[in-house]
């Protein structure tokens, strides 16, 4: 593999032979100074309020900080790597030291994609990189093809979801070095699985961020984001900072693709936007493997992913489908707080529409806010939507962190995973669902004094009026006690139940690359169709060059006649019937002539 360096703008770049040049961007600074184990070196000065200095005989590990005029001394915006947490000092990276042992990875096709998004730090008791590397066969042998990781940028604290990070070039130290990540990623590679990694554009957390210190113009202080201030795309210093970090953790690590956290907050008036410049350079500059890059994003718009005729995407592979996860959820538990209520009224077409459609509102107003939300998008191919029926944020953002097994029950849920995995669109399973996993996913961090109380009683406003807050006390996010609770219980998976779960998720994604997946290559457009819904009911097909697919489920109180569903029969569960009984589905397939 040839080297996967990235020069960035910003930053601590090390050249050859113990060769660093420093770069840091401060317009509120009249001089800066980088702070070395031997001294402090003045920064020479440079034009649009840039500094920098070129160092010889520095090794690879060594520690830095920038010195500024009031004495103050701040880590690296855009270190590579941190000694230990996010205030000290920032280590100099050597980006090639990492030997690659699968260099031959091409990448998977998107069309095979089933997602497993997990978070290092509760998905094993030690929290590591090193550690989630063991549990890599675990995915491979149950079917998984990518993993999604949260996001790892270093952040306030040791724990923490990581959408809270401060230094977006630097994986964080709790989790491990450089080269543990990079060990993860190869591994599983080597298990030909793909990794993409969830970064955050749109803010910068409450602890560690020194760039108001450093430039105020990072910032447009009239713009507002439910975080603070929004980030000054529009700038030049500020957009190479935003743009190229993508780049960096796609080039240097070697990942498969991207997930970009709640989009609709990155308001950028410059042409082209910051997002669409982003792909574009992606796609102009990684082009020996897939790239596959997924929005997050509530406004249900699909003008970041254009499709060419040959079915590729130009920018943005496909989005998160808020929209099916939201009406399964009220279908499967009958809650209509906060942003359920949108769906209250008759789930099951909500539900029936996001699976044949993609989105569910496509313009209707929506009642949670008052107005109208989302555009037609049955042109869009059923690869174009990630679909989910739980994922950290709709777990995690509930006061008691329940999971839909604990919620619904494991029958309702079964029936809705296999539905998720048995239809066209992109299926995205969250840490622990496929054993069948009941401890909860909290919200957590490792805040102090004000900030930590701060944290400790807006998240309980937070929760008022919301799903799954009746009025009990919602846990400290700081406790260490919230953080433990979240860690997966991998002896689940040697027990009677786990093992059945994991028997039929096994199963049933088996079935899904054989019989569905060789359908969705040639699918141009969703091409769904609602054959009948009821309380608790729904049927629907999807018509595709080389046949049609029909799923039907039934998870109310009564059985339910079973509509005309033509072809062979995929998976029939609980067992095949002429009518549905409460909590079973069933998946045909009817292929054309000659297939």
């Amino acid at each position: 593999m040839a080297s996967k360096s990235f020069c960035k703008s910003w930053g601590a770049e090390y050249l050859a032979n113990g060769r660093v040049r420093f770069r840091l961007w401060a317009t509120g600074q009249q001089q800066v100074s980088l702070r070395l184990p031997a001294g402090e070196l003045p920064m020479q000065r440079l034009d649009d309020g840039w500094f920098e200095l070129t160092v010889d005989n520095i090794a690879a590990g060594t520690a830095y900080q920038y010195l500024l005029s009031n004495g103050m001394a701040v880590p690296d915006p855009a270190s590579r790597a941190q000694a230990a947490d996010v205030n000290g000092p920032s280590l100099v990276v050597d980006p090639d030291h990492y030997v690659w042992q699968h260099p031959q990875w091409q990448g998977r096709p998107w069309a095979e994609s089933v997602v497993y998004e997990l978070h290092i730090g509760t998905f094993t008791p030690q929290g590591t990189f090193r550690a989630a590397m063991e549990k890599l066969p675990h995915l491979a042998q149950l079917g998984i093809t990518m993993i999604e990781v949260m996001p790892v940028s270093q952040f306030g604290g040791n724990r923490g979801w990581g959408y809270d990070g401060v230094l977006l070039y630097a994986p964080h130290s709790a989790y491990g070095t450089p080269d543990d990540f990079k060990a993860f990623i190869d591994a599983a590679h080597g298990y030909g699985l793909s990794v993409v990694l969830d970064i955050v554009l749109n803010h910068f957390g409450p602890e560690g961020n020194y760039l108001p210190a450093l430039s105020p113009d990072f910032f447009h202080a009239e713009r507002q984001t439910p975080w603070g201030p929004g980030i000054a795309y529009d700038v030049d210093a500020v957009r190479r900072y935003i743009v190229e970090a993508p780049l960096y953790w796609l080039n240097e690590y070697n990942l498969d693709g991207l997930r970009f956290d709640a989009i609709d907050q990155i308001e950028d008036s410059a042409e082209p936007p910051v997002l669409v410049e982003i792909a574009r350079r992606i796609r102009e500059e990684i082009t020996d493997r897939p790239v596959h890059l997924t929005t997050e994003d509530c406004r249900n718009i699909i003008a970041l992913h254009p499709r060419e005729p040959d079915g590729r995407a130009p920018l943005f592979t496909a989005e998160w489908n808020d929209d099916l996860h939201n009406a399964a959820h009220v279908f499967a538990t009958g809650e209509t707080h906060a942003y359920y209520q949108d769906f209250a009224d008759k789930p099951e077409v909500w539900l029936a529409r996001a699976l044949t459609e993609g989105f569910a509102f496509q313009g209707e107003v929506a009642p949670s806010t008052g107005e109208p939300r989302g555009v037609d998008s049955r042109n869009q191919p059923p690869v174009a939507f990630v679909d989910f029926i739980q994922n950290h944020d709709q777990t995690g953002n509930r006061a008691q962190g329940e999971r839909l097994i604990t919620l619904a029950g494991e029958e309702r849920t079964r029936v809705l995973l296999g539905a998720l995995l048995f239809s066209p669109h992109i299926p995205l399973l969250f840490m622990g669902e496929e054993y069948g996993e009941t401890n909860p996913f909290l919200f957590f961090t490792d805040f102090h004094g004000d900030l930590a109380r701060a944290v400790r009683e807006g998240r309980a406003r937070e929760f008022q009026g919301h799903a799954g807050h009746e009025g009990e006390a919602v846990p400290d996010p700081n406790a260490p006690e919230t953080f433990t609770r979240s860690q997966l219980d991998w002896a689940k998976t040697q027990q009677v139940t786990g093992q059945r779960w994991l028997t039929q998720t096994r199963d049933w994604l088996t079935l899904r690359q054989k019989y569905v997946v060789p359908l969705l290559t040639y699918a141009q457009r969703q091409n769904g169709e609602v054959i009948a819904t009821a309380p608790g009911f729904i049927a629907v097909r999807w018509r595709f060059p080389q046949g049609t697919l029909s799923l039907a489920l039934n998870i109310g109180e009564a059985s339910q006649p079973l509509p005309e569903l033509p072809g062979k029969t995929l998976v029939a569960w609980p067992r095949g019937q002429d009518d549905l009984p409460p909590n079973a589905f069933i998946v045909r397939l009817a292929l054309g002539e000659g297939m």
